[in-house]
């Protein structure tokens, strides 16, 4: 089995030595100690490092990658940690397509808003007017509705 020293560790992930230390302080990962209290990592580490920095990638947050790794003590078979890990990757897809929506509209909005200023004829300040009844944004419009309502 391989050791390595933390500042192969860094090299290797990208992490910083700092990080690293963080890690281990928080039960993250682990090291074994030299009789000089040197610290080396194996090869297990550098996996659980790449899967926490996976984790973090896609939203997951220091505590639930932490819940997730303590569950190895708890679970041999590693099913636990599968059908746990199954259902944060499920709530992390509806929060992810929740926030893509926001966005969706949000984008919409401003697509809304330039094609009212590049319609304007006369001045920012006015409504397009006679384009209103072909504008594809006509049921967003607070300008035809108040139109339409006066007409």
């Amino acid at each position: 089995m391989k050791r390595y020293k933390i500042g192969e560790i860094a090299k290797l992930t990208g992490l910083t030595v700092r990080t690293l230390r963080y890690y281990e302080e928080e039960g993250l990962i682990s090291a074994y100690r030299s009789s000089h209290r040197q610290r080396y990592y194996s090869d297990e580490v550098i996996i659980y490092i790449k899967r926490i920095m996976e984790l973090k990638g896609l939203g997951f947050t220091l505590d639930e990658i932490k819940r997730i790794i303590e569950m190895k003590g708890e679970d041999e078979s590693g099913n636990k940690r599968r059908e746990e890990l199954l259902s944060a990757y499920k709530a992390k897809l509806s929060e992810s397509i929740e926030r893509k929506k926001k966005l969706e509209d949000h984008i919409a909005e401003l697509e809304w808003h330039i094609n009212q200023l590049e319609g304007a004829e006369d001045s920012f300040q006015e409504c397009p007017g006679r384009l209103c009844e072909s504008c594809r944004y006509k049921e967003k419009c607070t300008f035809f509705k108040e139109d339409e309502e006066t007409s």
